[in-house]
């Protein structure tokens, strides 16, 4: 029987499933930045790892002042490795676009996640930055969740399984008695279904075109609404 859910967050409830990587390279395509898809997937993964090594995204850093610091570090690479376009200016229409989107998205969340609060508890599991209190209230999605398990405070990162059980144990719960929610097989899922709890794959666009096994998870959705029209 099910009694509590554990969510994560990035590219689960701010992109509808997609990730990140894509989500930011069909901004530049809509934005026009004349970058292909290449160049483009080596600035975002330099971006990544930088963010990853060094401690730049602060507590009190919005989510908005995030997406600034992420395009930011990629048109750097981009600049270094010659694109030829005005930066600045690219930099600022690709961020407005994101946080549009963003907002959006993360607004159609908040209605799902208000209305299974009412039936279970709820935890969110994510690798982040550390300043995940502050985006949670930028989207008014403080106070959902019971119990915030981050990367960057507790030490543990997706995909070693103990981050999971301890949102599992944070719900006070079994593993059995919780499903996880997530956009990804490797990060969420696999590891999810290694700490024993149910899973839930958030099905959109991935980092690759590699075929996925799709009977790892106990159920697909494309729609974070399938959690509640069941």
């Amino acid at each position: 029987m099910i009694k509590g859910y554990i969510f994560d967050y990035g590219g689960t409830l701010d992109t509808g499933g997609q990730h990140w990587g894509k989500v930011i390279w069909h901004a530049y395509e809509r934005q026009q930045v004349p970058v292909g898809w290449e160049l483009f997937r080596e600035a975002y993964i330099h971006g990544e790892r930088t963010l990853g090594k060094n401690p730049i995204i602060q507590p009190d850093f919005t989510f908005r002042q995030t997406l600034e610091k992420k395009v930011e570090l990629q048109m750097d690479y981009l600049r270094q490795h010659h694109a030829k376009f005005d930066v600045q200016s690219a930099l600022l229409h690709v961020v407005d676009d994101l946080y549009e989107q963003t907002c959006a998205e993360t607004a159609r969340s908040r209605e799902v996640l208000l209305r299974l609060k009412e039936q279970y508890p709820l935890v969110l599991v994510s690798n982040f930055y550390g300043n995940i209190a502050t985006v949670l209230r930028e989207f008014g999605l403080e106070g959902i969740f019971g119990k915030i398990i981050e990367s960057a405070v507790v030490g543990v990162r997706k995909p070693d399984p103990r981050i999971f059980m301890l949102g599992v144990e944070a719900l006070r719960l079994h593993p059995d008695e919780v499903v996880v929610v997530g956009d990804s097989i490797d990060k969420d899922i696999i590891p999810a279904r290694e700490a024993g709890c149910h899973t839930v794959w958030f099905k959109g666009e991935g980092w690759t075109s590699d075929p996925v096994d799709e009977s790892v998870p106990e159920q697909i959705i494309t729609n974070l609404k399938a959690l509640i029209n069941e």
